[in-house]
């Protein structure tokens, strides 16, 4: 390791976060998120300059994001997201995406390159942000948990498969071969997954659970190297190997020891949330491009139009397509707010974009900078109209005490 103090200065941040976050909630409720890529940017080489990169920080960056995607797969649940509310959230994403293109194609001149990481990027959901929100404040279950959960889990695998079909230097023909014989692979896992397990299985789990052998968690971690090693190996973006490692992941547990599930994601959550999710949050604001958002003036012009457009090319739609049974424009004006809340996939497709030379840092920058605002304003809005829509504007919801600094 080369920059070891740099390895404890992201574990301090990850550390002060929580607390600000906590100190803040009283006043307003801040996202967690926030203030770690925030310490970042402080500790970055635009600001105060103690952070520096080395393999070993890189590695785990790339891993948090990995265990992010993960676990947002993991909270997929078949049984509530298909049907005509799965249909629904698949036809705004691809309106999301036509419209998303065709904006993108006017702002940089009808160039066909930046179009496609910006329309791409403008498209995601943050899925792995809004279920935890939603989970702390307890309205992740019932009607309107899973009606966010379809329109989210549509707005995360959208975009991962736009990415690996047109990110990836095939031809779009290649491309799409190649995806079809990974899909076919990976419903060869599914057919596995949901197979019963052998008695043993479920007897080792329980055996080991409290053990240091933690089988359990070892086992997951197996299918999540496994599905991010057999989408290096097709040449796909690992975030689909990870988004597709949690849904077998759920459908495993589920199905072998279902009720242990519940314990076996807390320890998974411990890794994520507690190490690696953080690392990639407090990193991606180390390499965040304060300067080039700074310099020049239009990247700061373009931030609050691309935040803006997060919110017109991916929460119009959703509200427009949002099932019937969701009554009240509150509840329907959430799910967009809610559904326009994103950040790891557009600080990953702006990498690839600054990578392959396509976009410049600055619209780079207002892109993350826009995405970052997004996870502060949106589901702070979002909250507020549900809160109206139940209590009158001022009635405490019996089991949402959550939403403070902490829930967030």
């Amino acid at each position: 390791m080369d920059h070891p103090g740099t390895l404890v200065l992201i574990m301090a941040l990850a550390v002060l976060a929580p607390l600000l976050g906590y100190a803040t909630g009283r006043w307003l409720p801040v996202p967690v998120v926030i203030f770690e890529i925030v310490l970042g940017v402080l500790a970055g080489p635009d600001v105060l300059g103690w952070a520096h990169h080395d393999r070993v920080i890189d590695t785990l960056a790339d891993l948090g994001l990995s265990m992010l995607i993960f676990l947002a797969g993991y909270e997929i649940r078949f049984a509530e997201v298909r049907g005509s509310t799965l249909r629904r959230a698949g036809g705004a994403w691809v309106l999301s995406f036509a419209a998303g293109l065709g904006i993108a194609l006017l702002i940089s001149g009808a160039d066909l390159a930046k179009s496609l990481v910006i329309g791409t990027a403008l498209t995601s959901t943050a899925l792995g942000a809004v279920l935890p929100i939603l989970r702390d404040s307890g309205r992740l279950e019932g009607r309107f948990g899973s009606v966010v959960m379809a329109f989210g889990s549509v707005g995360e695998f959208g975009p991962i498969i736009a990415m690996a079909l047109l990110f990836s230097g095939r031809s779009p023909g290649a491309a799409g071969a190649v995806l079809a014989v990974f899909a076919v692979v990976t419903a060869g896992a599914v057919f596995w997954a949901v197979r019963p397990r052998p008695p043993w299985f479920a007897r080792l789990i329980a055996v080991t659970l409290h053990s240091s052998g933690q089988f359990a968690v070892r086992f997951v971690m197996l299918l999540l190297a496994g599905m991010l090693g057999l989408a290096h190996v097709f040449g796909l973006d690992t975030l689909l190997g990870a988004f597709a490692a949690g849904m077998l992941t759920r459908l495993v547990l589920q199905g072998a020891v279902p009720e242990r599930s519940g314990q076996i994601l807390e320890r998974i959550e411990a890794i994520g949330f507690g190490f690696l999710v953080p690392f990639f949050y407090i990193v991606t604001g180390i390499d965040f491009d304060l300067a080039a958002l700074l310099d020049g003036g239009r990247p700061l012009l373009l931030l609050p139009v691309f935040l803006l457009l997060f919110l017109l090319v991916r929460g119009v739609p959703a509200y427009l397509l949002a099932p019937r049974d969701l009554t009240g424009r509150g509840p329907r004006t959430a799910l967009g707010l809610f559904s326009s809340t994103c950040l790891p996939l557009v600080v990953a497709i702006t990498a690839i974009g600054l990578d392959e030379k396509v976009i410049g840092a600055g619209e780079a920058a207002a892109l993350v900078a826009a995405a970052m605002l997004s996870v502060l304003v949106f589901p702070l809005l979002a909250f507020r109209l549900l809160r109206r829509e139940e209590g009158g504007g001022g009635r405490t919801v019996p089991g949402r005490a959550a939403e403070t600094g902490e829930a967030w």
